[in-house]
């Protein structure tokens, strides 16, 4: 699953709002109660994994000049719930590049 949300900062400013807000990353998931771990591959690259419902996920936030895109790679028993994770990561990604 792969979702783009605008910005209007500069490429460093996003990397700070990331930094800064991972913690908030896990009150995002559906159901809470979320382990999220991140790391840095690029500057411009933060990888996720997110442990929550007894299920693992992984992805990542590319950050671009006027955008972030943000990538989740659901296992299998996890893929009819694209839609609510879809809908949430809009909802709630923003808050993170504000």
């Amino acid at each position: 699953m792969e979702i783009t949300l605008p910005h209007a900062h500069s490429r460093q400013d996003i990397r700070a709002r990331l930094r800064d807000r991972t913690a908030d990353i896990a009150s995002f998931v559906p159901g809470g109660m979320a382990n999220v771990d991140t790391s840095w591959s690029g500057d411009d690259r933060m990888d996720m994994v997110i442990t929550a419902m007894g299920q693992t996920v992984s992805g990542g936030i590319d950050i671009a000049d006027d955008h972030v895109t943000i990538t989740v790679d659901l296992p299998f028993m996890l893929t009819m719930m694209e839609p609510m994770i879809a809908s949430s990561i809009r909802e709630h990604g923003p808050k993170l590049l504000a």
